[in-house]
């Protein structure tokens, strides 16, 4: 296989997608697996804006700095960029088929899909909730993208 590109996607690309990319960074850097990792947004509502002081604070916590990235929108080049293109929810997968370019090469799934016993299940969506909801978030993207780093690390198999 080449090196994995995986692009992380939600609405608006200043929580739960900027989390899930730092998440399985992390997790990639520990398993030892090279790969390339964005996050992108399908809304255009924060455009340009650093994650959530709350998405930050969380990442933080678990020793990340998620500080630096911007938010931005999926383009019809990442379909062809990266080979793995995750979304947050069902609302974004369908909004990334219907996205999609007729040359696209990137596997579409939900993070979750990856977690057993969780496919089809969207990651906790924080953003108008109390602050410990991105405890929730962090949990979940976590537990999916060490469930990513399994499947793509052929020495894990």
């Amino acid at each position: 296989m080449d090196k994995p590109a995986v692009l992380f996607v939600c609405l608006g690309n200043i929580c739960r997608s900027p989390l899930a990319e730092a998440a399985f960074r992390d997790a990639a850097s520990r398993a030892g697996l090279s790969v390339e990792t964005a996050s992108a947004g399908t809304g255009r509502y924060h455009l340009g804006y650093p994650p959530d002081p709350r998405a930050q604070a969380v990442a933080r916590r678990a020793g990340i700095d998620i500080s630096g990235r911007k938010a931005r929108l999926v383009t019809p080049a990442d379909f062809r960029r990266f080979t793995h293109i995750l979304a947050m929810d069902s609302a974004n997968l369908d909004d990334l088929a219907a996205l999609r370019p007729a040359d696209a090469t990137a596997e579409l799934s939900l993070l979750l899909d990856h977690v057993p016993g969780r496919a089809g299940q969207s990651v906790a969506d924080p953003y108008y909730g109390p602050d410990d909801g991105f405890e929730t978030t962090w949990a979940d993207v976590t537990a999916g993208a060490q469930a990513l780093v399994h499947r793509l690390s052929p020495q894990l198999k």
